[in-house]
């Protein structure tokens, strides 16, 4: 049985029309929203035949039908117009958030989370980019009472990073001083899979046994470095859908953990990619991830995602992703940039 193109209508106008109200789609509300061009004993027949494709499924013997796994990819891939222009009032609105944001890289990439989370009221999910080229530009050591230092990195795309080393003999400016100038000439611009231990042991053997803790607070931030650090925003907002209920703890701890989040959601190219929950292992039925990656300079990226059901409006939220993706990039590599004229 084909496709053509009424099939096709009828499988779009079910999309949308699920994707409102959550409840099954009946031939009398389909016929409203084809202006009862088509009558309902056709557009029966069409959802039935749908049904024997696949592409529907119908939850009770006299329910209407909803799209199934497999309707909704045929929709991703055949029928999603991805070409609506984002509405000046949204565009605003975008560019007003991220004016109000703070720059540095970890802030900028959590408050894009959470303000694209409250926008579109799904959960967001942010990996910062990953390399394994990044490395630490530059260190500071601080003394922090007579016990403590904190150790302060920057990396090679400008992340901040901090780690506090407890020192039993005491810690003094000084020391301070002389080990950060020691970890800038011998940890700077190392890769992380350069930090061999015998580069680890040579810089501690030159500090000395007592700033050990010190020296390797600093190699556990190099190390770090390559690493996606994952923020989210709005993860109440997967209560509200039923049908993501059964796995509810198992996607929370995929999303708190940030290596399995950002393989979630990492798109394998650049384009927006939507991800069902069938796609998954173990599978989720029900779930979506739209995902975006933003280009931060150097060949870096991140990703950008929303997390919720797959009767998500995609039409109206793609843009959205993508507005917040480049104006993300464009922050991140410290560009100013307008997107929307």
């Amino acid at each position: 049985m084909a496709m053509d193109e009424r099939k096709q209508r009828v499988l779009q106008a079910i999309v949308a029309l699920y994707g409102l109200e959550g409840e099954p789609v009946g031939s009398g509300l389909l016929a409203n929203y084809f202006d009862m061009a088509v009558s309902s004993a056709t557009l029966r027949n069409e959802m039935a035949a749908l049904t024997k494709l696949g592409l529907l499924e119908q939850p009770h013997t006299s329910a209407g039908r909803v799209p199934s796994a497999k309707g909704y990819r045929y929709y991703l891939d055949h029928l999603l117009e991805n070409n609506q222009p984002l509405d000046h009032e949204t565009a605003a609105r975008i560019r007003a958030a991220f004016a109000g944001l703070d720059q540095e890289p970890d802030k900028l990439a959590q408050g894009a989370a959470k303000a694209l989370a409250q926008m579109t009221g799904y959960t967001a999910a942010v990996a910062t980019p990953r390399s394994d080229d990044l490395c630490v530009a530059h260190y500071e050591v601080v003394q922090v009472g007579r016990y403590a230092a904190a150790v302060l990195a920057v990396t090679s795309v400008g992340y901040v990073r901090t780690r506090v080393a407890h020192v039993n003999t005491g810690f003094t400016r000084e020391q301070a001083s002389a080990l950060a100038a020691l970890l800038n000439r011998s940890l700077t611009f190392v890769a992380p899979a350069d930090l061999s231990a015998g580069l680890l042991r040579a810089v501690c053997a030159e500090a000395g046994p007592e700033l050990m803790p010190v020296v390797q607070a600093a190699a556990a931030i190099l190390q770090d470095s390559a690493r996606p650090h994952v923020y989210l925003g709005g993860e109440q907002s997967l209560l509200n859908w039923p049908e993501l209920s059964g796995y509810l703890q198992t996607l929370l701890a995929t999303l708190n953990d940030e290596q399995a989040a950002a393989r979630m959601i990492s798109p394998p190219t650049g384009r927006t990619t939507v991800f069902l929950g069938e796609d998954f292992a173990p599978a989720m039925p029900g779930l979506c991830v739209v995902s975006k990656r933003y280009l931060v300079g150097g060949g870096l990226t991140g990703t950008l995602a929303l997390i919720g059901p797959a009767r998500m409006p995609f039409p109206k939220l793609i843009p959205v992703l993508e507005a917040f993706a480049d104006e993300l990039g464009a922050g991140m590599s410290g560009r100013q940039k307008e997107v929307f004229k």
